[in-house]
């Protein structure tokens, strides 16, 4: 057996795959979405909505890349809500499905730059973690890939909510 080095590509590059291939489908759930289904509370005994996932994920990426990462104060919309995590959950409901792939797509990009700035993976974060201790870039992808794939499957409940009408 040959043992290509595409098929086993170096730790940072699977990690940044992980986390790009769960945030191209987080985007692709707002695919032909109307803003009153995004807003729509579709399964029962839960809050959430697909708008909320979307902006809690994209208030993550800022959590974890932007601010603790970075050390960077809070980009617009969190520099007036900071840590306050149902803020996104809340006030997604007033987004249209445009304003969270925006929102979420920026959040991605600015991610994508603060761990850009950053060549090893043991790197430690600026800002503690859970106000304990500083963690590393790695734990923080792994942190993020954890997130947005959970999410990811409430977003699948969701979407298969919406097909079945």
């Amino acid at each position: 057996m040959v043992d290509h080095p595409r098929l086993h590509p170096p730790e940072r590059e699977t990690l940044e795959q992980f986390l790009e291939q769960h945030r191209g489908m987080t985007l692709a759930a707002l695919d032909g979405l109307g803003d009153e289904v995004a807003a729509a509370r579709l399964l029962p005994d839960t809050a959430m909505t697909i708008g909320g996932i979307v902006k809690h994920l994209a208030h993550m990426e800022d959590l974890w890349f932007t601010r603790t990462l970075l050390g960077d104060a809070w980009p617009s919309p969190w520099e007036a809500v900071g840590d306050d995590e149902s803020w996104a959950w809340e006030s997604a409901r007033d987004d249209s499905v445009a304003e969270l792939r925006e929102l979420y797509s920026a959040a991605c990009e600015r991610s994508r730059a603060a761990v850009a700035r950053f060549g090893d993976l043991d790197a430690r974060a600026a800002l503690p973690s859970f106000g304990k201790a500083p963690v590393s870039l790695r734990w923080m992808i792994v942190q993020m890939i954890r997130e947005t794939a959970q999410h990811r499957g409430h977003l699948d409940l969701m979407l298969d909510v919406v097909r079945r009408g």
